[in-house]
């Protein structure tokens, strides 16, 4: 009985001593903002600084993306305008997730692009950060499942490594005195077996850029409230630097 007590006493202190350099080392907010393609504009069309502005949200988060866009644009010398056949520019965006994020599903939802797939552990729960690798805890196998679940328990006490994101799709149009010929297709599920094939061509004036950006914080035992701001802000910015 003695071993055993000694031995879970051990597995406390190595896990609290893990937890406790995770805390020192994460105690400060870190925001980053991750993009999948650069998008440049044509700076030679010397186009009259306006934008129309559209901005989605998909998520079951409601905030205020849209204040902290056209602030930026702002800042930037572009006039935000009302009518989208008006504007040289016209920015879309759609929210997609908000939430809790494993940082590597969240980099592989950024790298697949514009109207990829969101990966799995974007929603997850919060993440134990005894060791810091991956979602949940990792205990090592030479300790066995028993050694697990008190090393979660005492573990799961202390701190947690947490991570909140917004994922956004972005597009942007371009106004351009050169006709823009489009084709489209799209497969359509009709019915169990059966899909619709749909295709339309046509000409614009309105060269189409695509993006997603992502914006991320992490911090020791971090609050959604405390996160949102600072996320807003770098997702705004980034959006803003595309022009």
């Amino acid at each position: 009985m003695q071993r055993l007590f000694f031995f879970f006493l051990m597995v406390g202190l190595f896990y609290g001593c893990a937890a406790t350099q995770v805390a020192i080392e994460k105690k400060d907010l870190k925001v980053e903002t991750l993009m999948s393609d650069t998008i440049f504009l044509d700076v030679e069309k010397n186009l009259p600084r306006t934008v129309y502005v559209d901005i989605r949200n998909a998520s079951d988060k409601d905030f205020d993306l849209l204040g902290p866009v056209t602030a930026k644009l702002s800042q930037r010398g572009y006039t935000v305008v009302a009518d989208p056949a008006t504007a040289s520019y016209i920015l879309q965006v759609n929210i997609l997730q908000v939430g809790q994020a494993d940082p590597s599903a969240l980099r592989s939802s950024v790298y697949s692009g514009y109207g990829g797939a969101l990966a799995g552990g974007l929603a997850g729960a919060v993440i134990g950060a005894t060791t810091g690798r991956g979602s949940g805890v990792y205990y090592g196998g030479a300790l066995g499942g028993l050694v697990g679940g008190a090393a979660e328990m005492v573990a799961g006490s202390l701190v947690k490594d947490v991570t909140f994101s917004i994922i956004t799709d972005v597009m942007v149009s371009e106004k351009t005195k050169d006709p823009v010929y489009e084709s489209q297709q799209a497969h359509l599920a009709k019915s169990k077996g059966t899909t619709v094939t749909q295709a339309i061509q046509k000409t614009s004036d309105r060269q189409r850029y695509q993006t997603r950006i992502a914006s991320s914080a992490n911090k020791v035992n971090l609050k959604f409230e405390e996160a949102l701001p600072a996320l807003q802000d770098g997702l705004a910015r980034s959006i803003a630097g595309i022009f």
